[in-house]
């Protein structure tokens, strides 16, 4: 007999435990992602569509807007979803790309936006 214990899944803690709350939450959350997604959206179509935004500030946008997404569908849906089912747990495996891909977004975002500021520094410089 071996010694050795496992983690199937970790416990989350609620926003709130009553029941009411719990909707508030998935509800502000719904909007909150549904408006971010709608701006990202036009941000995104615009670029694409327009051809005096093909450039490499726009470039960027698009790539900003493309990350921001990212951000958003890895980790809003989860917390709705255990909002609106009344879940605290979260499986290992969903926890582990969940921080994954989060990280992966930030970082790409962070990159980004320093690539940005330094393009801007550029153009007033020169």
């Amino acid at each position: 007999m071996s010694n050795s214990s496992s983690m199937p899944q970790f416990l989350l803690l609620a926003f709130e435990d009553r029941w009411e709350l719990q909707l508030l939450h998935f509800w502000l959350f719904l909007a909150i992602s549904l408006a971010a997604l709608l701006a990202n959206g036009l941000i995104l179509s615009a670029v694409a569509c327009d051809h005096h935004l093909h450039t490499p500030m726009g470039f960027f946008l698009l790539n900003l807007s493309l990350t921001d997404l990212g951000c958003i569908c890895t980790t809003v849906p989860k917390a709705m979803h255990n909002s609106l089912q009344n879940n605290t747990t979260i499986s290992y495996m969903g926890c582990a790309a969940q921080a994954f891909f989060f990280l992966f977004f930030i970082s790409a975002e962070y990159y980004l936006l320093t690539i940005m500021c330094y393009d801007r520094y550029v153009a007033i410089c020169k």
